[in-house]
């Protein structure tokens, strides 16, 4: 028994039987790729645009001084809101784009249809992706050298300044405990740079030894002529001054860590519903395509 053979289909919106058979097969690609490098330019092109644009704003949002400007966390929270947003409405586009500019595919069963516009979609986002990241690699590779040269030349000057003694070096801290003398006079000139060691080493460390504390309460005292009970609560009170500073920094370096993973953990979030949203917008755009 012979198969019954249907007219060619002009769109989607026709379904064809599962049992019968096609006049003309379709042996073109599936894969619309001028269609999907137009709709790729397009996103990356209005993700660079949206993502100035909340640069800008949050820059005028925030302040560095206190009291004034949004708090940190609220600049965090609003920013990842926006690449939600962003990453959103960019999809939306370069998917939508994709799906009205790709050419009108005949003899395809609904569904098929409906497969090659989604992962046309997907396949745009995954370029606008790749592409977005190149270029924020470069912007990033800029800026390392851009503070590499400018790091550079800090440490030169920090160099240059410190000729006489490098206050951090820790070979300097242990030769000033071999030649140091029994007492530290008013009138030794190396008396603030040893201080200066000390005062590093006990940073780093977290203890002071016994011997650099009798060093510079002499030191303080010979200078300043107060007495040694007073020469010690100023080496206590700057003692614990460091130790406030210290965990005041990593405070601070532990509310940059969590920001960041919230802005990571979102991103990615940001880029599954981007590619979800491609998905269905080139889906949009080419029904709309064959309808039209």
């Amino acid at each position: 028994m012979s198969a019954t053979l249907l007219p060619p289909y002009a769109g989607h919106n026709d379904q064809l039987h599962p049992g019968l058979l096609q006049p003309e097969a379709h042996h073109g690609s599936g894969v619309a790729w001028p269609a999907i490098f137009v709709g790729a330019f397009v996103s990356v092109s209005v993700t660079l645009i949206l993502v100035t644009l909340g640069s800008g704003f949050g820059l005028a949002a925030a302040s560095p001084w206190s009291g004034q400007g949004v708090s940190a966390t609220t600049l965090t929270a609003v920013g990842a809101i926006w690449l939600v947003v962003l990453y959103w409405f960019a999809s939306s586009i370069g998917g939508y784009i994709t799906g009205r500019l790709r050419t009108k595919w005949t003899s395809l069963h609904t569904h098929e249809v409906f497969f090659r516009d989604t992962a046309n979609g997907f396949i745009t986002w995954a370029v606008a992706t790749v592409f977005g990241a190149a270029v924020a690699a470069t912007i990033a590779a800029s800026a390392v050298n851009g503070a590499a040269g400018m790091a550079s030349g800090l440490a030169s000057s920090a160099v240059s300044a410190a000729a006489g003694g490098a206050a951090s070096d820790h070979g300097a801290y242990v030769l000033d405990g071999l030649f140091r003398g029994d007492h530290a006079t008013a009138t030794d000139p190396d008396v603030k740079t040893q201080s200066g060691r000390i005062l590093l080493n006990a940073a780093s460390t977290g203890v002071m030894p016994d011997g650099d504390k009798a060093y510079l309460s002499q030191a303080i005292t010979a200078r300043t002529g107060i007495g040694p009970a007073d020469a010690s609560k100023r080496i206590d009170t700057v003692m614990a001054d460091m130790a406030a500073a210290k965990i005041k920094a990593k405070d601070a370096v532990d509310v940059a860590r969590k920001a960041a993973s919230t802005v990571s953990i979102f991103t990615g979030l940001a880029m599954l519903i981007g590619a979800f949203v491609a998905c269905v917008a080139a889906a949009i755009g080419g029904q709309q395509r064959d309808e039209y």
